[in-house]
């Protein structure tokens, strides 16, 4: 039980269905068979939402830190001692504050390694910014906060995987943002991602243009030409097996994803509008390209539907498990690594190295 993977969980905006899709997750029995829930939030705002939602038969095992978590329980840390006003399907300061009270605990506990993995909660991307959150959402505070110098918004399905190049930039911006070396960056990072979260060897990743057609042969941009193209050359010759660029409206509409293990898009909508009309309820967000593990569910905070007992927590499920299998590969890529014999200080990896050895 001490290996049990420790599943951190943020609350996101108290006034949305953060908690909602939490409590339902948390509900079903068999996530207790694979990790450790932590929420991070307080016990009277859970407790409002619970009731809200006519729960009457869940409850958490309060503690002050993660070592003392209960892995037959789902556990909360309360991170504030006031009481919250509590103002269902409302944007306001009072749901930015505790959100982001809730994230900072969360991933101070996740970057001293007393949480596995973070699966965070919508916020409101307005309401949350603050003195010390800056950032156009968790993607970008998470990446400052592990000190990673680059990460990757990969959003995860049974089917299909999308990885882009640019993320929360407005539109105006996108096209002088979209560089050779951003590109290949980014796909170095779905290429090892694939690798080492996924346990793909040889991962197969398609690239989408940035203009309609992508580009028509210059004709309706250059971009293509000038910039994806020598990008895609390049990470090839770099050992990653990528090919492109495709119509994004094309290779969508004819299925063409499916052949590939992972799609790298040029900017947000053009990656998650077709990921979310093709996955949207099981889809899930995860950051990849930092030591730690984060994900969340594919949708937002939901304010239209809070408190009225009708969010799926589909999504939020398949984000919690996400986590549980990519901690679980790297634990046992860790330990492949860890015991591979070695004979004359050589390590061995092939069959054709021992066969040498043995010679």
């Amino acid at each position: 039980m001490s290996n049990k993977i420790k599943i951190g969980i943020s609350i996101g905006d108290v006034n949305g269905i953060g908690l909602e899709v939490i409590l339902k997750t948390l509900a079903e029995v068999r996530i207790l068979d694979y990790c450790t829930p932590i929420v991070y939030g307080h016990t009277k705002v859970a407790s409002y939402h619970r009731k809200a939602l006519g729960i009457s038969d869940f409850s958490f095992n309060v503690i002050t830190e993660p070592s003392a978590a209960n892995p037959k329980k789902a556990n909360m840390i309360n991170c504030w001692e006031e009481d919250v006003k509590i103002e269902l399907g409302t944007a306001n300061e009072t749901g930015g504050k505790y959100a982001l009270l809730s994230l900072e605990r969360a991933t101070n506990d996740l970057v001293k390694g007393e949480i596995d993995a973070l699966v965070t909660a919508p916020i409101n991307k307005h309401n949350i910014q603050s003195d010390t959150f800056k950032f156009p959402g968790h993607t970008e505070y998470l990446q400052e906060r592990s000190g990673s110098n680059d990460v990757l918004m990969f959003l995860l399905s049974e089917d299909l995987r999308v990885g882009v190049v640019t993320g929360h930039i407005p539109i105006s911006e996108v096209a002088q943002s979209v560089t050779k070396e951003k590109i290949v960056k980014k796909l170095q990072l779905i290429n090892d991602s694939l690798k080492k979260d996924f346990w793909i060897e040889k991962p197969k990743i398609a690239v989408l243009g940035l203009n309609p057609h992508a580009g028509d042969n210059g004709l309706l941009g250059k971009e293509e030409q000038d910039i994806i193209i020598p990008a895609i050359q390049e990470a090839f010759d770099k050992g990653i097996i990528c090919f492109g660029p495709y119509p994004a409206d094309g290779f969508f509409g004819k299925g063409s994803y499916k052949q590939f293990d992972a799609v790298l898009a040029m900017y947000h909508d053009q990656g998650l509008v077709p990921f979310k009309a093709l996955a949207f309820g099981t889809g899930v967000n995860y950051t990849a390209g930092m030591k730690y593990v984060r994900t969340s569910p594919d949708h937002g905070t939901g304010y239209d539907i809070a408190g009225k007992n009708v969010a799926d927590p589909s999504s939020f499920i398949e984000a919690v498990f996400a986590a549980v299998h990519i901690v679980t590969h790297r634990r046992e890529q860790a330990d492949l690594l860890s015991n591979q014999l070695r004979t004359g200080g050589k390590i061995i990896e092939t069959a054709a190295d021992v066969k040498d050895d043995a010679n």
